[in-house]
């Protein structure tokens, strides 16, 4: 495919540490341009699921990942064009980084982290800083994140929980000393927070109102306290992007037309690539398993599927016709008795002899219990809340062929639970890593807690729809 350069306008938001407050000015900077009547492409650098709601909210179009350990780092700046062209080219892209500006997968030397996907979409950073119990330090901590490595260019910084009047003074006096602009402040008396959960945020579609809420007063926030002109022209100082747009009907070898498919949180993303008349592949939605990356369902239409969300809270049954299912992440241990209630649901899944891939909230539904309460028992397995979590990168080999993999198949996943499954794995495992057995595959079911991100592992989509024919 021959490129041109797009003049996208992009910002990384950034920060020296998590709990600086990343999130508050990603989600207001969105809602805050939106309001201005700017098309804004919302992005999230790293695996996490449940920022990118907020900011599908805020944005009126589905938040994207960029994350180089789980689609390799070629694909990172294709996935941004593309994210930013679907389904209208966007005015401004808006990245939220991920824990510290330099903080990347274990022992890979920063790879992966926001500085590493800054680099590779060649924007500003734009630094949110905590002051709190800072002065004048905080312009030597902006300082060190700026020379630490000279490729990332930290064009302007946002304080936050600002004590006082006398204290931001203080602290423009001091960025202005190292020639950093503060592009805004907002004061500790009136940050917005969202609410939280056991791994992060409470997903967006579990509390519709109060997500509405908070994404309204985050931009209302923004607003008031930070520059947005300025913000503007840091995006625009972005070169011309000249990578070509990701394609996910040439990811899976197919052909195919821009169709619609459903988002999450009931954002619609549209320019999915699909095929009418193809096999129906049913993808688990609703408050429960709300974690899907939106290239899942462009990638399925892509290889020829007709994508079919589903709610196995309030839907008695599969879509009509499926002869695939998707079921991803989540939080099914916030709703494992409405789960339960459903036993039309679970009863059907339980003798689906289609294929069923499962990623950990999937993996917990499949099972015969979950903290006690009833689930479809089609994996012989019982599920459990723990007070330990599990979380981080991993390098993974397919144990067995299944419907999406081929044994000795290297892949690049995620995990992030609470939960623990007896017994840990089945006869035959999906994946080895880490010197272990995990997960299931069980006929035409494969299923573990390794969330993949099938940009960077298309042929899944491709092998999926095959085995519904």
């Amino acid at each position: 495919m021959v490129s041109t350069g797009w003049a996208l306008p992009r910002v990384v938001v950034a920060a020296p540490a998590s709990g600086h407050g990343k999130t508050t000015v990603a989600t207001g900077l969105l809602g805050a341009l939106r309001r201005r009547g700017l098309t804004v492409s919302p992005h999230k650098v790293g695996p996490d699921y449940i920022d990118p709601g907020y900011h599908g909210l805020a944005a009126g179009r589905p938040g994207r990942n960029l994350d180089p350990w789980l689609v390799g780092a070629e694909r990172v700046a294709p996935l941004l064009r593309h994210g930013a062209s679907v389904p209208t080219p966007a005015d401004v892209a808006v990245i939220e980084g991920v824990m510290g500006l330099h903080d990347g997968a274990v022992g890979r030397r920063g790879y992966a982290s926001t500085a590493h996907v800054a680099t590779l979409v060649d924007a500003p950073v734009l630094l949110v800083l905590d002051t709190t119990a800072q002065g004048r330090s905080a312009a030597a901590l902006v300082l060190g994140m700026r020379a630490f490595d000279e490729r990332v260019r930290v064009g302007g910084v946002i304080l936050n929980r600002v004590g006082s009047p006398r204290h931001e003074t203080l602290l423009r006096d001091a960025l202005a000393e190292v020639g950093v602009p503060v592009l805004g402040a907002v004061s500790r008396s009136v940050e917005v927070a969202a609410p939280s959960r056991h791994l992060g945020l409470v997903p967006v579609a579990e509390q519709a109102p109060e997500s509405l809420a908070v994404v309204a007063a985050l931009a209302d926030l923004v607003a008031a306290t930070v520059d947005l002109d300025a913000v503007l022209d840091l995006a625009r100082s972005a070169p011309p992007l000249t990578v070509p747009a990701w394609d996910p009907v040439a990811a899976v070898g197919g052909q195919g037309s821009t169709a619609a498919v459903g988002g999450p949180a009931g954002v619609t993303a549209v320019g999915g690539p699909a095929r009418t008349g193809g096999p129906t592949v049913a993808v688990a939605a609703g408050a429960a398993f709300t974690f899907s990356y939106a290239e899942t369902a462009e990638l399925l239409a892509a290889a020829g599927a007709t994508v079919a969300p589903f709610d196995p809270l309030r839907d008695p049954g599969l879509p009509a016709g499926t002869r695939a299912v998707v079921i991803g992440g989540g939080f099914p241990e916030a709703h494992a008795d409405a789960l339960a209630g459903n036993a039309a649901l679970r009863a059907e899944l339980a003798a689906f002899d289609g294929p069923v891939v499962a990623e950990c909230a999937g993996l917990l539904y499949l099972g015969r219990s979950l903290d006690g309460a009833p689930m479809c028992g089609r994996l012989d397995l019982t599920a459990r809340m723990t007070g330990r979590l599990t979380l981080g990168y991993r390098e993974a080999v397919a144990a067995a062929d299944s419907p999406v993999t081929r044994a000795g198949e290297r892949v690049r996943g995620h995990e992030f639970h609470r939960t623990v499954t007896d017994p840990g794995h089945g006869d035959t495992p999906a994946w080895r890593f880490d010197g272990a057995a995990h997960g299931f595959v069980d006929g035409r079911v494969h299923a573990s807690y390794l969330h993949v991100h099938w940009a960077g592992q298309p042929h899944a989509a491709r092998r999926l729809v095959q085995a519904c024919r």
